[in-house]
């Protein structure tokens, strides 16, 4: 089984809520997207703040969880920061690429870029994800 096929084989049930499509995944770079629906925009017609979060939430876990150690029995995201840059139309698709900063044996910190179709960076956010 592929990093990518061990993704879509367990999908997060919030993840799945939102739309998200898992497209890419290895031990060092994970890439989902997401169609901005009406229903995770704000009253301007663009992406809420929160399903920003929620998406590279999302992506940075699916990261972590690709590279678990055998005995460990799943993660949690312990902090999370968010760099709002720009917005993204309700209609448009938002691309997620995770990178890591950090893969330690405890926490592992991944950064997460959120672009438009056309490549105008939404968000840069940084987690934190503790090995349980």
């Amino acid at each position: 089984m592929t990093l990518l096929e061990m993704i879509q084989s367990r999908p997060m049930p919030f993840a799945a809520l939102m739309g998200v499509t898992f497209v890419e995944a290895a031990r060092d770079k994970v890439v989902a997207t997401m169609v901005v629906r009406e229903d995770l925009c704000t009253l301007g017609h663009s992406i809420h703040g929160g399903a920003v979060m929620a998406f590279a939430d999302s992506v940075g876990a699916a990261a972590t969880i690709i590279n678990l150690p055998p005995d460990a029995k799943g993660t949690t995201t312990i902090e999370s920061k968010t760099n709002f840059t720009g917005a993204a139309k309700a209609g448009s698709t938002v691309r997620a690429t995770t990178t890591p900063i950090h893969l330690g044996r405890r926490t592992h910190v991944w950064q997460t870029r959120i672009e438009t179709e056309e490549g105008r960076l939404v968000a840069i956010v940084t987690q934190t994800q503790m090995i349980l």
